[in-house]
């Protein structure tokens, strides 16, 4: 390796080892991971192309960059601690559908400070709850929603018998009651006996959101509607 590349300072030196650092040190490195993560959060944002951009994946990006230090400063050389919080976030994660992945930052929050505190980490617990409150506060979202949807928009959530043709049978109501359809996501339910299809649309004015939900509801092999505002 170049010697220009090596570091003339020891890390350590600074920064203490996750194993024994002082409660300062501890911020420092969370502080550390803090600017690491905007730097992300800054070429997220001068990459990413307006219309895909999610206002809360910036600040996700930065707040899991701390996350991911304070993590070492909680299981430190524990394997067992290391499976646990595995575990933990397994259980978290798949048993419950979080839609917003700034949501689920706060999740592994939780977790890790759970972690430290029954690991008599208390001073990790403590440093991590003050850098990441504060980092929070300083990166949250604008605008109070979670990506390029606008008011107008409604999550359709529509349970149809395997087998049918969906943009066959609703495209008829799609066209009529509808400006905006845009198909989100979709997957089987029942043991394959059904497909559970997910659309963010937009109602066309003076719609009546019930309306929709009877017309759809009287086509032939649909068992379920469900319309909500997009998060």
């Amino acid at each position: 390796m170049p010697t220009w590349l090596t570091p003339s300072v020891d890390p350590s030196q600074l920064l203490g080892t996750p194993n024994d650092s002082s409660a300062l040190q501890m911020a420092l490195r969370l502080g550390t991971a803090f600017l690491c993560g905007c730097a992300i959060a800054a070429i997220y944002w001068g990459v990413r192309p307006r219309e895909k951009f999610l206002p809360t994946f910036p600040p996700t990006l930065v707040l899991l960059s701390i996350l991911c230090a304070m993590l070492p400063l909680v299981i430190g050389q524990n394997v067992a601690w290391a499976f646990g919080l595995v575990g933990a976030l397994s259980i978290v994660r798949f048993r419950t559908v979080v839609d917003d992945t700034y949501d689920i930052t706060f999740v592994i929050f939780a977790v890790l400070v759970g972690m430290a505190v029954g690991a008599d980490q208390i001073t990790v617990a403590l440093v991590g709850i003050s850098v990441m409150g504060l980092a929070a506060a300083l990166v949250r979202p604008r605008g109070g929603n979670s990506g390029p949807v606008t008011p107008q928009d409604t999550r359709l959530e529509i349970r149809l018998a395997v087998g049918r043709d969906p943009q066959l049978l609703f495209h008829e109501v799609f066209e009529a009651l509808m400006s905006k359809v845009e198909f989100t996501s979709g997957s089987t339910s029942k043991q394959g006996a059904s497909l559970d299809l997910q659309y963010r649309v937009r109602l066309r004015p003076d719609v009546d959101p019930v309306e929709v939900l009877n017309r759809l509801n009287l086509i032939e092999g649909v068992q379920s509607v469900d319309l909500r505002p997009a998060r």
